[in-house]
Parts: C-alpha cells; structure tokens; sequence
C-alpha cells in the first residue's frame, strides 16, 4: 500500500473516531510533525524561554483560541503497526496551533482533536515513515523549573505581557497586573498567552496576579523592579 493511501486511510479513521472515546483516563486522538521551532500561535519562543523539543502544537478543537497555551499532555502511540514497542509515553507542552487545512491531510479541521507534534516527539513513539498515527492522550500537570516568568513588550501607554513557564496546569485563564496605584487591574488575552493593558506603567515596580485554568492564584509582588525595560524578562519567586 502506498503511503498517499495510507494517509487516506488514516484520515477516514480520525472521522470515525470523532466521537471521542475515554478509557482509563485516556482520549483517543491522532499524532504527526513538524519541524518549524519558530515563535507559534502562544507567543513561546520555545528555546529562549525553555520549552525546547518537548513541544505539540494543537488542532482548532483542543487550541480553543489560545486558551490550552502552556497545558501539558501525556500521549501515548496506541494501536498501529507504527507504534514503538516499549516507547511508553511522552509528556508535551501545547506551545502551537495546528492550522485547519483542505485535501485529504486536514488532520487539525475541527472538530478532530490532534497533536502535530515536534519530530523528535513524533519518533520517540512512533516510525518516522508512519507520518500520523493513532494515540491516545490525558492532561497531566507541567513540571517547570523555577518560577513564573514574565516577557514585557508594548509601549509606554501600552503593555502585552507574554507570561509563560507555567507549573500546574499551565494555562492561564486570567492575569491582572498592579503598580504605585496598589490597585489590582485586569488584563486581557491579546492572543496566546499574550496579556495586555492600557495605561501607563513605566518607572514603577509591576506586581502580577496569575490564575491558572485549575481556579489556583499566585501573586508576585513586584517582580518587575522600577526600572524595568521594554524587551525583558523578569522572574517570580514561586510557581504552581
């Protein structure tokens, strides 16, 4: 059988499969790569801030706008030819979008739930010549080093604040931000894990809260000092 026919095949598996079924813990879905390490669709530059290979990108369905930006997955290849033996289980970082595409490859369309992995996540469970595969998944927590880590970008009437390096469930559901005001002011999603707000925050220390998608608040007190710079990172002394 050829490998067009073989994706063929494969795509009119992952329609059966739309249904979701969960056993165990575990969600069926499907698995393939990709190679561009560029900045995704959560704002990561995933080697300057640490994400390295142990990267997904998400389909429409599970990407939900940005929102599951920074959660983790255990995937496991499940029911192939094409699976390892004995490769056990991977743990990822959503760090992506897979794009809805046309043809016969349009693997992330909604509402299929999907995993374009990084390759080097792709061949630790599966044979690279496969090109998708079935897998099963489940959340699991983000074990990160260090604290929470804040990028600020913007403008001196402006701030997009990109907070990444997540513990816990990794995605961040809301953020405020606090400077001499002592007022606590919410911020919005920009786009991934992007959070702006207006105003003028230069030359005083930032303090930010960070709510995460499991209802857990930490706030970092002045994690920012006075004298802060457009274009740096800044790093919290705790994590989730």
């Amino acid at each position: 059988m050829s490998l067009q026919s073989q994706i063929i095949l494969g795509f009119l598996a992952i329609i059966a499969f739309v249904t979701m079924v969960t056993a165990q813990g575990w969600t069926d879905a499907h698995a393939t790569f990709y190679g561009d390490m560029k900045v995704g669709a959560c704002g990561y530059d995933t080697f300057k801030e640490g994400y390295g290979l142990q990267t997904t990108a998400l389909s429409t369905a599970l990407f939900e706008s940005g929102a599951k930006c920074g959660a983790c997955f255990e995937i496991q290849c499940a029911n192939s030819q094409w699976c390892k033996q004995g490769a056990g289980t991977i743990k990822v970082t959503a760090t992506n979008l897979c794009p809805p595409s046309t043809g016969p490859a349009a693997w992330c369309n909604p509402p299929l739930q999907h995993f374009d992995l990084t390759e080097l996540m792709f061949v630790t469970i599966a044979e690279y010549k496969a090109g998708i595969v079935p897998v099963q998944y489940r959340r699991v927590s983000c074990a990160k080093q260090g604290g929470v880590k804040f990028f600020i970008n913007g403008n001196p009437n402006f701030l997009l604040v990109l907070v990444f390096n997540v513990g816990g469930a990794g995605d961040v559901t809301s953020m405020k931000i606090k400077g001499l005001s002592n007022t606590w002011t919410t911020m919005s999603r920009n786009w991934g894990m992007n959070w702006q707000v207006g105003g003028v925050w230069v030359n005083q220390a930032l303090s930010f809260q960070v709510t995460t998608s499991d209802g857990k608040t930490i706030e970092f007190d002045a994690v920012a000092p006075s004298t802060w710079q457009f274009g740096q990172s800044f790093e919290g002394n705790s994590n989730f």
